[in-house]
């Protein structure tokens, strides 16, 4: 199975211990852990959800993946934003990803915890609505859905990014889904 990942810093495989956005080893990173696929990592640190005309489709037209996977809002509840209105911006992100006619799964990233970088009740419990509000978008938008805030992903020091255990419960929650997928 061909699988373009969209995403931030979890898909790129960001190491929080680096200073200059150095990345996990290959075996560590999510997106080479899963087993029989092909990924294109498309993963940007600190990717928001882009705006306007977005280069993604044509990337998708141009590698014919089996599955687009898009998991970002991270990077926007940093930005003071809803959950709902992260949700509004995914939806507009995705339209011209669904127009591709790929099948697309949209992955709500886990919640944020307390760390260096996460001290504010109001950030965290945004994080906590994001799922939700992902949840109805793919409905709305009939594409599949997958919260991986119930998968008890752990996170660095930072409260934002996996370790490496955190890539190793990724990789096999996504391995469970992707096998229905297969079938």
């Amino acid at each position: 199975m061909k699988i373009l990942c969209i995403g931030d810093s979890n898909t790129y495989g960001y190491d929080p211990r680096s200073y200059i956005g150095s990345r996990y080893p290959a075996e560590v990173r999510w997106t080479d852990r899963l087993s029989d696929c092909e990924v294109i990592n498309c993963g940007v640190n600190g990717m928001t959800i882009p705006r306007g005309q977005s280069r993604y489709a044509g990337l998708i037209r141009l590698n014919e993946p089996d599955l687009v996977i898009v998991m970002l809002g991270t990077n926007d509840l940093f930005s003071s934003l809803s959950a709902e209105q992260i949700a509004a911006r995914m939806g507009a992100f995705l339209d011209p990803i669904i127009s591709t006619g790929k099948p697309v799964m949209l992955i709500s990233p886990p919640v944020l915890q307390y760390g260096d970088w996460v001290m504010d009740d109001d950030l965290v419990e945004e994080s906590e609505n994001l799922g939700e509000a992902y949840c109805e978008l793919a409905s709305e938008k009939g594409c599949m859905f997958a919260d991986s805030a119930e998968w008890g992903i752990e996170m660095t020091f930072d409260g934002v990014h996996f370790s490496e255990e955190g890539h190793a419960t990724f990789a096999v929650r996504l391995e469970e889904i992707l096998e229905q997928v297969r079938k």
